[in-house]
């Protein structure tokens, strides 16, 4: 068995040097890194989300030692990035408002704490599919002020955070308008800036769960890229993309199927170099099996091959999902150590990959 997976990761290898031939930039990634996810729990695709349904991966609301992970990630992988999910109604405490309850939000910025003391970049990521209780944002749910408001008040907490990364929102679907979805984006970007938050990134996801793959044809690229700063640049403002790659593309089975590259990577990165703008994949991954050990590697490899317009991938997901979660990146800890997850250890993690500026 390990005779054969030795073969099938240097055929990986292998594939992923074939990748390269026709790479644009061989420089690294600038970033690589894994969900922590937990405050999130609760939440389905519809926005609805109960407070009581999270699980904290943070060791002293919920034993879930999210610190230890992180603090393993950074210096056995070197990784520089963790994306932090959280429900919009987590940090309200179940109330449609953009006020912040300050319990709730005092027990996530222990995580996002966490985060900042690795030394790692962290990124804001409220988990709500674009609605709120089913109701879409800025088109028949909350408001756009609303919105605005939600994102000053966690803006002004971390304006002077260099390390903050803010994601407007995680995976928009089925919106029935792309352009006025983009209006409420450019309501929070102006909300973020106007909070004091002037230069760190934010992240401008598109529609149909922020697809990678359709990201330019669904409109998404034309919509937002007229967001602006209040400066009317585009200065940090990042396509935010995801893209697993399993056979429907959900994220939700062992097997990978594709590297993504034809009909997903290239596509992309040619919109991106005409138009002068940047992508972060903050959601991929697969099974700890053999075809996405390979697929996931040649994915990373062609990413860092555009490296001049992609920043980065962050796998999904580690926090406080079980080991068993089929999409799982947890480590698991012996009593002397952390040991990573076969698709951590042999594609993700820079350590191994090399192709992350953090250890090239």
């Amino acid at each position: 068995m390990a005779i054969k997976f030795l073969y099938s990761f240097v055929a990986a290898a292998l594939s992923t040097a074939t990748i390269l031939v026709n790479a644009k930039t061989s420089a690294p990634l600038q970033f690589a890194g894994v969900n922590i996810a937990g405050f999130d729990f609760g939440c389905s695709t519809d926005g609805t989300c109960v407070a009581s349904g999270a699980v904290p991966p943070v060791h002293q609301l919920s034993g879930v030692d999210g610190l230890g992970q992180m603090q393993h990630f950074v210096k056995d992988d070197g990784y520089n990035v963790f994306r932090l999910p959280v429900g919009w109604q987590y940090l309200t405490n179940d109330q449609m408002t953009g006020v912040l309850d300050e319990t709730q939000f005092t027990k996530y910025n222990m995580l996002v704490s966490d985060c900042l003391s690795t030394g790692a970049h962290c990124v804001i990521d409220i988990h709500n599919y674009a609605r709120y209780n089913g109701q879409i944002i800025g088109q028949g749910g909350p408001s756009n002020e609303m919105f605005a408001e939600l994102w000053s008040n966690i803006a002004s907490h971390w304006k002077n955070e260099a390390k903050v990364i803010f994601g407007v929102m995680n995976e928009p679907h089925n919106i029935p308008s792309i352009s006025t979805w983009a209006t409420s984006v450019q309501s929070a970007v102006t909300a973020i800036r106007k909070a004091g938050a002037t230069t760190q990134m934010i992240l401008l996801p598109g529609t149909d769960y922020t697809s990678a793959e359709t990201f330019v044809s669904s409109g998404s690229a034309n919509a937002l890229g007229a967001v602006r700063n209040p400066d009317s640049t585009t200065t940090n403002l990042i396509m935010d993309v995801h893209k697993y790659l399993d056979s429907d593309s959900s994220g939700t089975n062992t097997a990978c199927v594709t590297n993504a590259i034809e009909n997903t990577w290239e596509p992309l990165t040619t919109w991106l170099r005409a138009n002068g703008r940047r992508a972060f994949n903050t959601e991929t991954g697969g099974g700890n099996v053999e075809s996405c050990v390979s697929y996931v590697l040649q994915e990373i490899t062609y990413q860092a091959a555009q490296s001049d317009v992609i920043l980065g991938y962050v796998g999904w997901a580690a926090g406080s999902f079980s080991t068993d979660y089929v999409l799982s990146q947890v480590p698991s800890y012996s009593g002397t150590g952390w040991n990573d997850t076969l698709l951590v250890s042999m594609a993700m993690s820079p350590k191994t990959n090399k192709l992350v500026a953090s250890v090239a």
